[in-house]
């Protein structure tokens, strides 16, 4: 029984660390996608300036959930690694590549189109991969015991490359709503114009996942389609529509703030979705959490290391999203 609160603590605080993640970076990493759009130089400027004081510690969640995979659940870690290697790589290749050019862009003057353009790639390639990444795992990776036995490519399927299309429409939905909340003048309007195009595209898209994602398992079928399943679950499609037409009433009444927070929900929604899919399967097809957790005393030894790491995450992300709450209004500028 103890061993299986612990399994369950620790699926809560992995699970929670790439929600945020998704989250935190998702706006910012759209922001990126959006950038080579924008109506002017001064408006990338105010876009740029609008994450500076948090995008780096954003990425800290996505430390955060890979080192807790590794700990609490090191068979998951084991397989998933050599299975993602190549769109893992990618994408921390691209973050990287997307940090230089966000702290070099500052800087330069005759090369910052350069730089432009290498904050654009990395955040669309990054984004790309996430989404491959997730795609891949949703249809499951082939084992053998407690071992990977595919091939490294595996993962380049149609399914997945459609995921990374997806994921790349949903975070620039939230970076535009983001833009929406943090800024004003011609760009915001811009963003509020970008942002209806978003959410027609990001529905439709979503909508194809999850209509696809049931024909790659029959158990997800079973999970979604099945009596009374069908019923008990109904809320979550039905709290989508509801939380689609409170963005689209927001962005057409020329709301600020809640757009941004009807598209966190939107990603909630899905993150539940998926959860709702696969549970209590940490590694698809067949691998529960219970078989993939560490052993108790490890889990217990690195419990206590959380117990202080995540509030003073919390803290200090909470407190730069404090400080910098203001609109954006130039280069150096909150007001």
């Amino acid at each position: 029984m103890e061993g299986s609160l612990l399994t369950l603590a620790w699926v809560a605080i992995v699970g929670f660390a790439v929600f945020m993640y998704v989250l935190m970076d998702g706006f910012d990493l759209g922001i990126g996608i959006l950038y080579p759009f924008a109506p002017s130089e001064e408006a990338r400027d105010v876009m740029m300036n609008s994450v500076a004081p948090v995008w780096d510690f954003n990425e800290t969640w996505l430390i955060l959930g890979g080192a807790g995979l590794f700990a609490a659940f090191p068979i998951a870690y084991a397989i998933v690694l050599p299975a993602m290697y190549l769109p893992l790589l990618v994408m921390l290749i691209a973050l990287v590549f997307r940090g230089v050019a966000f702290e070099f862009r500052f800087k330069a003057r005759s090369s910052r189109h350069l730089w432009n353009k290498a904050f654009f790639l990395g955040s669309l390639l990054a984004t790309f991969a996430q989404g491959v990444v997730l795609g891949s795992f949703i249809q499951g990776i082939e084992v053998e015991g407690r071992n990977f036995a595919g091939t490294m490519l595996d993962w380049l399927t149609p399914f997945s490359l459609f995921c990374g299309v997806a994921l790349i429409a949903g975070y620039a939905l939230l970076g535009s709503t983001w833009l929406i909340w943090r800024t004003i003048g011609i760009l915001q309007d811009w963003c509020f114009r970008v942002a209806r195009r978003l959410l027609i595209v990001v529905l439709v898209l979503v909508g194809a996942v999850s209509l696809w994602t049931p024909f790659l398992d029959a158990s997800i079928a079973a999970r979604w389609f099945s009596v009374p399943n069908i019923l008990l679950l109904s809320p979550v499609p039905l709290m989508v529509g509801f939380l689609a037409f409170g963005l689209w009433r927001a962005l057409d009444e020329g709301r600020e703030a809640l757009p941004f927070a009807f598209a966190m929900g939107l990603f909630a929604l899905s993150y539940l979705g998926l959860a709702i899919s696969l549970w209590p399967v940490l590694i698809p097809p067949g691998i529960t959490i219970w078989q993939a957790a560490a052993p108790p005393e490890t889990q217990v030894f690195l419990l206590i290391g959380m117990a202080f790491l995540i509030p003073t995450i919390l803290i200090y992300t909470a407190y730069s999203y404090w400080v910098f709450r203001g609109k954006v209004t130039g280069a150096i500028g909150y007001h």
